[in-house]
């Protein structure tokens, strides 16, 4: 049997810690709904669809960052981090917007991104004013470059987005000087952590936040922040450039880092001292193995870290069993809970992903196995996180135009690989025409990125008619989650099975099984499931099915 052990939590006292099996929404601002018919996505559109989400059945929502930025990355790209960009709406908007969610009982999680800010930032200007060796530039990783005349890169490291990682700068004499580090983009300067200052200014802005209402933050690349000291050259210096994630080991997963996270959960846990409510933090955290991320959720440090592994897992029913397995063993075994994600604005959404080759969402496969694998997620002992749109069945946009495209790994590489426009077209909401409702009001806006016809077939209102659709099945399976006691946390124990079949057992006796094979197979479990992902007749489980069942005895395969 896999289970958790002791709750990770500080605050001794507290009835229930809710994020332990809270499921999550994640809000991409900009493409949610524009209340304005300027075609971008607001803090009142998110306000306007609080009620719809509560319908859906989730606990909370993340939202993407909304903080004034020149938008080279779409908010990650930070120029203040105490206040709302105008296309966004104001600080008034935002307080508005926390009211409504806790009176609906919603939670509000931020988007907070610590290991680099925008080449606009106050601070970031200031370096640049100022001379080498200033204590404006000990705030960002500026160096000497190397060479007789200082011309080449203090070091070897390629950006996550393409090209070197430093970039030159002029100095106030007009000279070529000194180099600064971004393993983003150049318009994404690296905070240097190791400078004290860095850590104040951001405990500074938790507080700003948690102030204003916030129930916790979710932290973008949890694992940066600290560099190595010595910033010495990579063996592989384009491992991150071609993998799109952080893979050298000199810039990532550095040990100081966790001093951050400790020094954030105290402040956490001083707010929930004062009202018995947690504050989350929920980390972006992508190492090579499960065990490595477990040291992320130690008692005293983030309370969650993203489970990617389940998100790039194969559809392959002994692949999805090692990777719950290993994350239950090592993960869970801090006394924390894992993370579930089957999708987020950085990958390829579900439906498309699952289909496999380019053309063959036609046959409908990737939406088959993408229904099973939300089945699949939220039967899983933990917390679950929904990226907007899945509960739609969206699938990618996968033939926007160059002209159109704004993900900085484009416009930096000229590759159309791996970008992530196509995942974050606006959410079509009603209607047969662009923009489906998305901008209120306004029937002839232009969203900041286009609308394929095809998105009427996925529309909210047509969703919400239809029995059979995604929403309907989400919506089912987190109103049994939240009614059942077997669902959320607990325990998980595998069943036999036969080949291209997982199945396990939740607590007293709720079987969830998933039929990964395409030829139908034997239930584990006889009578009518409580929920399945597509039609599923007594006794049997088709192929590119998951069902639940309790109240009988799981059957030998």
């Amino acid at each position: 049997m896999l289970t958790a052990p002791a709750e990770n939590g500080l605050l001794t006292g507290t009835a229930h810690h809710w994020w332990r099996d809270a499921v999550i929404y994640q809000v991409y601002v900009r493409s949610f709904l524009d209340s304005t018919g300027d075609g971008i996505g607001d803090l009142a559109g998110v306000r306007a669809g609080l009620p719809y989400l509560k319908k859906l059945g989730v606990d909370g929502v993340w939202l993407s960052p909304f903080y004034p930025s020149p938008q080279a990355d779409h908010g990650y790209d930070v120029a203040d981090y105490r206040d709302v960009d105008p296309v966004y709406g104001d600080l008034a908007e935002f307080d508005l917007l926390v009211t409504d969610a806790r009176r609906l009982g919603v939670k509000v999680l931020l988007d907070i991104v610590p290991n680099h800010c925008s080449a606009a930032h106050p601070w970031f200007q200031e370096a640049l004013a100022a001379e080498p060796g200033s204590a404006a530039r000990s705030r960002f990783h500026f160096a000497d470059g190397r060479g007789a005349d200082g011309g080449e890169p203090p070091n070897n490291w390629r950006a996550m987005f393409g090209g070197p990682a430093w970039s030159r700068v002029t100095e106030a004499d007009g000279s070529p000087g000194q180099w600064y580090l971004h393993l983003f983009t150049p318009d994404q300067p690296d905070w240097n952590w190791r400078n004290p200052e860095i850590g104040d200014t951001f405990e500074q802005v938790l507080r700003f936040w948690l102030d204003r209402g916030v129930d916790g933050f979710r932290i973008d690349v949890a694992a940066g922040l600290y560099k190595h000291p010595e910033l010495p050259d990579s063996l592989d210096p384009g491992a991150d450039e071609r993998a799109r994630d952080s893979v050298n080991q000199l810039a990532w997963n550095q040990p100081e880092v966790h001093d951050v996270w400790r020094r954030w959960r105290a402040v956490c846990e001083e707010y929930a001292a004062r009202d018995g409510h947690d504050r989350l933090l929920v980390g972006e955290v992508s190492v090579p193995t499960a065990r490595e991320h477990a040291a992320y959720v130690r008692p005293d440090e983030l309370h969650q870290a993203f489970f990617f592994d389940l998100l790039s897992a194969p559809w392959d029913a002994e692949a999805f069993r090692r990777t719950i397995s290993e994350a239950m063993r090592d993960i869970a075994g801090t006394g924390s809970t894992v993370t579930w994600v089957l999708n987020n604005h950085d990958q390829v959404r579900t439906v498309t992903r699952y289909a496999g080759e380019p053309g063959v969402e036609g046959s409908g496969l990737g939406s088959t196995r993408a229904r099973a694998a939300a089945l699949l997620m939220l039967a899983l002992p933990g917390a679950a996180y929904v990226y907007q749109g899945e509960e739609l069945g969206l699938p990618e946009v996968v033939d926007l135009p160059d002209e159109v495209l704004t993900d900085p790994i484009f416009h930096r590489t000229g590759s159309r690989a791996r970008i992530r426009d196509g995942c974050r077209v606006p959410l079509p909401w009603s209607g047969h025409a662009s923009p489906f409702g998305f901008s209120q009001g306004v029937d002839g806006a232009r969203p900041w990125l286009p609308q394929p016809e095809w998105f009427a077939d996925h529309a909210t209102d047509r969703a919400l008619a239809d029995t059979r659709s995604f929403w309907h099945l989400y919506r089912d399976g987190l109103q049994l989650r939240r009614g059942l006691p077997q669902l959320g946390e607990g325990t998980l124990r595998w069943l036999e099975t036969p080949p291209q079949v997982l199945a396990f057992v939740r607590g007293d006796g709720l079987v969830c099984a998933v039929n990964f094979g395409t030829d139908p197979v034997p239930a584990p479990v006889s009578g009518t499931p409580l929920l399945a992902s597509g039609p599923c007749t007594n006794g049997v489980l088709p192929g590119g099915t998951a069902a639940w069942w309790t109240g009988d005895s799981p059957t030998s395969p």
